[in-house]
């Protein structure tokens, strides 16, 4: 299997090829990563993940190689007809799918398939219990950050609690033995723990481009988004060119464009974060450059980044590798007192908030936005009172607070508090 997309992407596909494996009753070659020319990333699974923990954390579930049998490298897959693409098979297809076009028609036949730009290709549901299970225990036991993103991301913790000595509720999970070295030099009687709020600001030209939504940077900014969709999402400028859609102002009114650093600032004060908040944000590669993060910084002084927070030195060894980096995010934020979101589709804002589902015992609250409900909100601000705009912001993110059991359908990754996944539902 490659997987495309970035870390969190990659990710979910890795889970979903530990099942698809298994359904099909085969062994599974350590999955590799597609360059993308959106992350431009050259990084590998090993250059991420324990390898030997993964394969041997699921050796009772299914066999694992590094490579192929030599036999079998020296084949033309694609002439055999061995690599199916992710246009040959539907988003979230069924088991039922892959056993009878996959299982008879290719892997008995040739021995082996590669699936290629693999991602979200497995449905939730209908799936048998044991799979599902699978799923999940891949996910949030399997795939372990190797030792050096961990080193680096227990220093991050560290910083981002002010060296007060302090190990978080999920740091074993997210740092493994270097989560004791937090404590190193405190003694017995470190002063209380500084909380922190991370902030996934999910502002990249990517998601920006592929909303087809307008951010008040006028003919320069269309001109701009409309060539990077030429590039990096042609099917999309195809539709464009061809298609009526809806316009950009439809598209915010329902809620699906995502939020700007400005209007993140306008939810935070909304929500009673004063000016001592200390605040992690991911994702600053914003669109629009740093300037995009004046509304936060005025507001916010105690906001930091990884880069703020880590030398140059320490930075050095994951330089142009975004999904090194990414990692470094995701503990980041996955570790925070209180995590908040600002597009709740991503990956990475699904990822982390099931982590701390999972790991947090019900006391790592999370910030969810009702963007269809902010954006009525937002469009009124120069006529609202301060106090009503309070009000009906809070009320928009409370309806999105609780913690609930798995809807069908939905993402065991963002929703693991199901039988499936979890011992016991609290």
């Amino acid at each position: 299997m490659t997987a495309n997309g970035g870390i969190n992407q990659q990710r979910v596909a890795v889970c979903n090829a530990v099942v698809v494996a298994r359904l099909l009753n085969s062994t599974l070659v350590i999955p590799k990563f597609m360059f993308s020319s959106v992350w431009r990333d050259v990084s590998q699974f090993s250059d991420i993940y324990q390898e030997e923990h993964f394969i041997e954390y699921l050796t009772s579930d299914i066999r694992i190689v590094k490579e192929l049998p030599e036999e079998l490298r020296s084949l033309d897959l694609e002439a055999i007809g061995s690599v199916v693409s992710d246009v040959d098979m539907g988003k979230e297809a069924k088991p039922s799918f892959y056993l009878k076009h996959i299982l008879l028609p290719i892997l008995l036949k040739n021995q082996v398939v590669h699936f290629v730009g693999f991602g979200n290709r497995l449905a939730f549901d209908p799936i048998p219990f044991e799979l599902q299970r699978l799923r999940c225990r891949c996910n949030f036991y399997a795939l372990r950050f190797v030792p050096r993103i961990q080193e680096t991301g227990a220093l991050l913790l560290k910083r981002l609690r002010q060296h007060t000595g302090h190990i978080g509720l999920l740091d074993p999970y997210l740092i493994g033995p270097f989560a004791a070295s937090i404590l190193e030099g405190r003694g017995n009687h470190s002063k209380k723990a500084s909380k922190y709020l991370s902030l996934h600001l999910r502002f990249e030209i990517d998601m920006v481009a592929h909303s087809l939504c307008e951010f008040g940077g006028g003919e320069g900014e269309r001109k701009e988004l409309a060539a990077y969709r030429e590039i990096h999402f042609p099917a999309l400028a195809h539709l464009e060119k061809t298609t009526k859609l809806p316009s950009p102002s439809e598209i915010r009114s329902e809620g699906l464009c995502p939020l700007t650093p400005e209007e993140a600032v306008l939810m935070l004060a909304a929500l009673g974060f004063n000016r001592k908040t200390h605040i992690f944000v991911a994702g600053s590669n914003l669109y629009g450059g740093q300037s995009r993060l004046t509304a936060l910084t005025s507001l916010y002084p105690n906001l930091v980044t990884k880069e703020n927070l880590l030398s140059s030195t320490e930075l050095e060894p994951f330089a142009n590798y975004s999904s090194q980096l990414a990692a470094l995010d995701f503990i980041g934020c996955t570790a925070a007192d209180a995590f908040a979101m600002t597009d709740s589709g991503s990956q990475l804002s699904s990822l982390v908030s099931g982590y701390r589902i999972y790991y947090g015992g019900g006391k790592m609250p999370t910030i969810r936005p009702n963007k269809r409900r902010l954006a009525s909100i937002f469009t009124k601000n120069s006529t609202i009172e301060w106090r009503v705009f309070e009000q009906r912001v809070r009320k928009a993110v409370r309806q999105t607070k609780h913690v609930q059991t798995r809807p069908k359908g939905r993402s065991i990754y963002r929703y693991p508090r199901c039988r499936e996944c979890m011992c016991r539902i609290e």
